[in-house]
């Protein structure tokens, strides 16, 4: 069995992505998981381009890789996680969760041997270049540009959703109104009470006499 350039590639790539995929769910640093599952989405791009399907590998780098990891590194390095409470039972689900990765793996290599038996490996439909940017966007504008719409719309209530909630007020949080500091005049930081003047010298002669009197009161007088 003879092998190309092309097919050296892809077994180098995907032995690559099963090995980082496999770290992710193994390693105890969350940040090494998260450079891991970076390296497999790049191992992935590569696949997609020997398929050439140029506009997937893009994306999968732009919007995951670029986008969602870089999140992702973010919200794990600010946050105080107790690794070693998060892997508690780790060894007890792992009879569970393998049973349910194997039937996964079973059923995606259903579809994917059914799809590969009824694909046309023809020279002309090698030469469509399904999966360009040309071909995906005839199909997305032409075919299924309802379904796109509609997932656009979807999104959009989903930004608006996400940004009200952000923005209700909250009575735990210690914010101000710039608004109001810019409106702010002088009477309302600055109030000034006229009082009369007061000596200080007198009152304390006042309260001494009062207190030698209480003390003259409370002294007993001697029987006649």
């Amino acid at each position: 069995m003879e092998f190309s350039f092309t097919s050296v590639l892809f077994y180098v790539f995907a032995a690559i992505m099963v090995l980082a995929s496999l770290r992710v769910i193994t390693t105890k640093n969350p940040v090494h998981a998260a450079l891991f599952l970076v390296l497999a989405f790049f191992n992935a791009a590569g696949i997609w381009l020997l398929l050439k399907a140029e506009f997937l590998a893009i994306v999968l780098v732009l919007v995951y890789v670029g986008a969602v990891m870089v999140l992702f590194l973010f919200v794990v390095m600010m946050l105080d996680i107790n690794i070693d409470k998060m892997r508690e039972g780790f060894w007890g689900y792992l009879p569970v969760a393998s049973s349910i990765g194997a039937v996964i793996v079973l059923e995606m290599a259903a579809v994917l041997y059914r799809a590969y038996k009824q694909t046309d490996l023809s020279a002309e439909a090698a030469a469509l270049n399904i999966g360009g940017t040309k071909e995906l966007g005839l199909l997305i504008y032409t075919k299924y540009i309802y379904g796109f719409e509609i997932a656009a719309v979807i999104l959009l209530v989903a930004i608006i959703a996400a940004v009200a909630l952000t923005l209700r007020k909250r009575k735990d949080t210690k914010a101000i109104d710039p608004g109001l500091a810019v409106r702010v005049k002088r009477n309302d930081r600055l109030r000034i009470v006229k009082m009369d003047a007061v000596n200080q010298r007198a009152i304390d002669a006042a309260n001494a006499e009062k207190a030698a009197a209480a003390a003259a009161a409370a002294v007993p007088k001697e029987a006649p």
